[in-house]
């Protein structure tokens, strides 16, 4: 059977990541009669509450995982004046986040490397083209 593309997107916050998913012709049957029958704006409003749902059922074993993985979760922000302050103190980032990690625009390759050991990021990681190419090794 064929399948038809629905995009999420959202650009009116910056955190948000676009996904794009593939659904059956059934289920997006099903998913426009529901918005057109007024129980969702449109179709990202009822995958972002289901997706919202799911991951509600789900809180416990998500917390448990962050906890032993020993991950920080919502958004992390790594300027060059705090790598550069890790790299004074002789030491190295082990970056481990659920959720959005942001290495700055200010940040060279070079300062990456010298103060970041490690990347695992379960969500999104923004950083320059020329970071994440010098980090590649390191993202996990």
């Amino acid at each position: 059977m064929p399948r038809k593309s629905a995009s999420l997107s959202a650009s009116s916050r910056p955190a948000d990541e676009k996904i794009t998913i593939n659904v059956g012709c059934v289920d997006l049957g099903q998913i426009d009669l529901l918005v057109q029958e007024g129980f969702y704006a449109n179709r990202t409003d009822l995958i972002r509450t289901a997706i919202r749902n799911q991951l509600a059922t789900q809180v416990d074993v998500v917390r448990q995982v962050v906890a032993s993985k020993s991950l920080v979760l919502g958004i992390q922000h790594y300027d060059a004046a705090a790598l550069q302050a890790i790299q004074a103190a002789g030491q190295k980032l082990q970056i481990r986040v659920l959720g959005l990690a942001v290495i700055a625009a200010d940040v060279t390759p070079a300062l990456a490397l010298a103060a970041i050991e490690s990347i695992t990021v379960l969500g999104a990681l923004h950083a320059s083209p020329a970071v994440k190419a010098a980090l590649a090794a390191r993202i996990r």
